[in-house]
């Protein structure tokens, strides 16, 4: 197995850094994000910063843990530990002769790219914060009113979860939201419910952590998450080859009291080396974000934190 370090550079536009392999390496001409070979006894860490100083002539100062990808290369088996780099010092410039180019998500992506990193610009796609409607403490019309005042400020990807709503007020309450997602741009799932959602067209179902659990596939038509609490539940997640999971919960939550709290540690150590983007969860605001990335956490998920 070849460890290496990747760094996913991006900017406060959004945009990210892809370098172009040069001449005389395998697959020369392929683009990849930057980074390369975490050397006997270093630590991931070092290795990236050593990379990005050696290929880029720049010095991390926010590069935090994100996902882990092992993809076998008829030359190697490579396991690629992908940091995203959201700060540094320096202007990047190309210095081991490879060509380097900031890419935007909504632009067309340079062709070819690496087989290990296509799949990343996926997980790159989802925003940081992963907003659960409560209208059980809201109500349903204060809801949808707290929802569209967030999606005006860019919120962008939602759960429906209101699970104790009858099943025809929770048909209309997720239409309602669907509508409101649509017309901002952002994606929208349905918790526990695969025939709701498809029946809505929403983008993607949220499992709980028995449903995903009985699953012997994920539907392949529509996103597919799911809530996990342990190293075996999200371990299975990542076998299905599910888009995203939720870990948690990390702080005390009331909306499940009786949950004992992970605390920021034990979700580093469950979430260290995810190969899927993992969202923490469980009595968190926006401000515990940093705290979130530093564990390993894509973003935050949150049901009361997100409305109030």
């Amino acid at each position: 197995m070849l460890e290496v370090a990747a760094a996913v550079l991006q900017r406060d536009d959004g945009s990210f850094l892809l370098a172009r392999r040069p001449e005389g390496k395998v697959y020369a001409g392929y683009w990849e994000f930057p980074g390369g070979k975490i050397e006997p006894g270093e630590a991931a860490e070092t290795a990236l910063a050593r990379e990005l100083y050696e290929e880029l002539g720049i010095e991390a100062r926010r590069a935090y843990p994100w996902i882990t990808r092992v993809f076998a290369y008829p030359h190697a088996t490579v396991r690629l530990n992908f940091f995203r780099v959201l700060g540094w010092t320096g202007e990047p410039h190309a210095r081991e002769r490879q060509q380097i180019h900031w890419q935007r998500l909504d632009g067309p992506i340079p062709e070819p790219m690496l087989p290990a990193n296509a799949p990343v610009l996926a997980a790159l796609a989802l925003p940081y914060e992963y907003a659960v409607t409560d209208a059980h403490a809201l109500g349903g019309n204060a809801m949808l009113a707290a929802l569209e005042r967030r999606l005006a400020g860019g919120l962008r990807l939602i759960q429906v979860r209101d699970k104790d709503m009858a099943p025809d007020d929770r048909m209309r309450f997720a239409r309602g939201a669907l509508a409101l997602a649509r017309r901002y741009g952002a994606r929208l799932l349905v918790n526990s419910d695969l025939s709701l959602a498809r029946e809505l067209g929403a983008d993607g179902v949220h499992f709980s952590a028995r449903q995903m659990m009985s699953l012997a596939n994920r539907p392949r038509d529509i996103m597919a998450a799911a809530s996990c609490h342990d190293v075996r539940e999200l371990a299975r997640a990542m076998t299905l080859g599910l888009d995203f999971a939720v870990l948690g919960p990390v702080k005390p939550t009331a909306s499940h009291p009786l949950a004992v709290p992970m605390g920021w540690r034990r979700f580093a150590e469950l979430a260290r080396g995810a190969s899927l983007p993992v969202y923490a969860i469980g009595g968190l605001r926006l401000a515990d974000l940093e705290d979130a990335w530093r564990a390993g956490a894509h973003g935050v998920a949150m049901l009361s934190g997100s409305w109030h």
